[in-house]
């Protein structure tokens, strides 16, 4: 039996992924977090063989809590989960030790292959994510700006992208307003531009937001 964890801050999505789950014979739902510190605290406490991992969490990116889990429980196969679409922010989760990606969208089917796949040690990617980490995989300057960002930084970019203001901004991130303007100066200046629109601009033609 492959014993699953969800970490996901939205109670009608938990419920919605156990009940997907509910119907497989090899797969059981025996945990569940709504944020970033309880994930961390209850895999301290209990075994699980995979965790569905929100990347988008009320208390902490998602990156972040990836990042201590894989510290913590290096054999734990975190699989992550996504509103975004299969860019940027797939290839920073796989860097940091993420054993796959999906989009929250995706068949129900696409998610029981993919708790299996990576519950027996291997990776598991679409297709289209594939081709991203194909494009992924170049040197030096044919490196697009915005890999040079941090995760935060890469963040705030898609979230200004997105049209969110600096109050949403900071209380989606959790952070204060101030911290998220250092953060906005810090990729402004490494992206080589001047403003918001600027930053907009940016991320649509290199497709960081739908």
């Amino acid at each position: 039996m492959i014993r699953v964890m969800i970490t996901d801050d939205h109670a009608i999505v938990r419920q919605g992924l156990k009940q997907i789950l509910s119907e497989t014979g090899d797969i059981s739902v025996t945990g569940e977090a709504e944020n970033g510190f309880q994930a961390v605290r209850i895999v301290r406490q209990h075994a699980f063989d995979v965790m569905l991992l929100d990347i988008s969490l009320p208390d902490r990116n998602g990156i972040e809590v990836l990042k201590q889990i894989r510290k913590e429980k290096p054999e734990l196969a975190v699989l992550m989960l996504s509103m975004h679409n299969e860019n940027e922010f797939a290839i920073r989760a796989l860097k940091a030790g993420a054993a796959g990606y999906l989009n929250k969208q995706s068949a129900p089917a696409q998610l029981v292959t993919a708790i299996r796949q990576v519950a027996s040690g291997q990776k598991y990617i679409t297709p289209a994510l594939a081709m991203e980490l194909a494009n992924a995989i170049t040197t030096g300057t044919d490196q697009p700006l915005h890999a040079s960002l941090s995760d935060r930084e890469y963040q705030t970019l898609c979230l200004i992208a997105a049209g969110r203001g600096l109050t949403e901004i900071s209380e989606e991130m959790c952070l204060s307003p101030k911290t998220v303007s250092v953060y906005r100066s810090r990729l402004l200046e490494k992206l080589k531009l001047t403003n918001n629109s600027e930053l907009i601009r940016y991320a649509l033609m290199h497709h960081l937001v739908d």
